[in-house]
């Protein structure tokens, strides 16, 4: 036997051997372009946070997430601390427990607000996401007297170039902005044709820009995800996987709701653990890598069981199912 067929017969037996060792497969198993770590929205755990930010961190990471979203800036009382911890105490617990947070979310209600425009906030908290080692600055919501305002274009564009102000900006820490919907931003405009989220795909810069879709309220608007992906591709740099009560599937803009404030709008819409309700999440899974997706949020705004219990399950369905 030559020299050389014997080398290739002895790696070929190395490789075999290597392949029955645990984990081999899956490092061998071909790469769908979808993130490999499931992350959660933090707002999803919100009340266990104000009571113990330490223990339910402790308690997420046992799970198995290895990302976590902040949220800053929800309740007045915040002044620099997320659920009473300073941004160097919770930089600490999550290195600790080999969290990481890639984006959190801040509001922006005097800079997003047309005849304010103040970017106080925006200075403010992006000191916070540097320092926790962001890399997305992410709008959560439009100001909440907007909710209820008749959509117009003319706002949009405020919105957009308002975003493009804070891109701008964050550029120089390091960070991209990026919004986060709900379901106004998907209402017909008063003014002229499409939504207020086209406005905002199609004039915010492209580069420092990007967008995380929240895809409960995607679908409860009546918008197929896979098609926002396809006027975007590239800009969706992370999914709120968040399931439909498969008992409460109805669109919320619609002409039947048209007179309903959003708050009860808000109190209508049902959830469910991610896997167990209406949402095909495989389908538009596909799709994710084209659009740019680099991050996966498991999220609930409202738990009605054992909330551990119920972010676990979410858990499995991402990282046994979904992200096989």
């Amino acid at each position: 036997m030559s020299t050389s067929r014997r080398s290739f017969l002895q790696q070929t037996g190395l490789m075999a051997a290597a392949m029955m060792l645990p984990g081999a497969v899956s490092a061998f198993a071909k790469d769908n372009g979808l993130p490999k770590k499931v992350g959660i929205q933090l707002y999803t755990l919100r009340d266990l946070l104000d009571k113990n930010a330490k223990e339910t961190l402790i308690s997420v990471a046992k799970i198995g997430y290895r990302e976590v979203e902040t949220y800053y800036g929800y309740q007045p009382g915040d002044a620099g601390k997320f659920w009473g911890l300073t941004v160097k105490e919770l930089k600490a617990i999550l290195k600790s427990l080999d969290l990481v947070s890639p984006s959190g979310h801040y509001g922006l209600n005097h800079f997003l607000t047309k005849g304010n425009g103040k970017d106080d906030e925006l200075k403010a908290q992006v000191e916070y996401a540097a320092e926790l080692g962001q890399k997305y600055f992410v709008v959560p919501a439009l100001p909440f007297p907007e909710w209820d305002t008749p959509p117009t274009a003319d706002y949009y564009k405020f919105v957009a170039d308002q975003l493009n102000k804070a891109a701008e900006y964050c550029k120089k820490s390091g960070l991209h902005v990026a919004y986060h919907n709900h379901f106004w931003e998907f209402k017909p405009l008063t003014d002229a044709p499409g939504t207020g989220y086209d406005i905002m795909l199609k004039n915010t810069d492209k580069s420092s820009v990007f967008f995380e879709l929240d895809l409960f309220w995607a679908i409860k608007s009546g918008f197929d995800p896979v098609k926002l992906f396809a006027q975007a591709p590239g800009r969706f740099f992370a999914l709120h996987v968040k399931d439909i009560d498969k008992a409460k599937q109805e669109v919320l803009v619609s002409p039947a709701n048209a007179d309903k404030k959003a708050m009860e709008l808000l109190s209508m819409a049902s959830f469910a653990d991610v896997g167990s309700g209406a949402v095909d999440f495989k389908r538009i899974l596909a799709k994710a890598p084209a659009a740019g997706v680099k991050h996966l949020y498991v999220e609930q705004d409202r738990i009605t069981t054992e909330p551990y219990q119920s972010i676990t399950n979410s858990y499995n369905y991402v990282k046994n199912t979904l992200l096989k």
